[in-house]
């Protein structure tokens, strides 16, 4: 029998960044800026989640960034999340991140790219 995984979301704040997943559809969500001092207290949630979600995740997730900014230290939070999202994404189900970056955006895009390279993952890179 399959577990309910209840839906995690997290208001965005100034520093904060929205966060949404949602077990029973796949969906994780990623939206705002990420600048918080100490990003762990906020991503342990998700960290959390993941895991509980990595036993019995649904057949395919989409991870939707659609991040304005993150700072370094919020970097490593994401890689760690991705780095769960690998694992499931190897053993029990498909995963695609949605890199999203305006077009204007370098950083962001060659950040995705950069996760691209670490991950095991197919990401794709949306300009919008």
């Amino acid at each position: 029998m399959k577990k309910h995984i209840p839906i995690l979301e997290i208001e965005a704040e100034l520093e904060i960044p929205y966060i949404y997943c949602n077990a029973e559809k796949g969906i994780i969500e990623i939206k705002g800026k990420s600048t918080y001092e100490d990003p762990i207290e906020i991503y342990q949630s998700l960290l959390d989640w993941l895991d509980e979600y990595a036993k019995t995740p649904h057949k395919h997730t989409d991870v939707n960034i659609h991040l304005e900014y993150f700072n370094t230290s919020s970097s490593k939070c994401l890689l760690d999340a991705f780095k769960i999202l690998e694992l499931i994404h190897q053993d029990k189900a498909s995963v695609v991140i949605n890199w999203f970056y305006k077009s204007d955006d370098d950083d962001l895009e060659e950040a995705g790219m950069d996760y691209s390279d670490l991950i095991k993952i197919p990401v794709k890179l949306i300009k919008i």
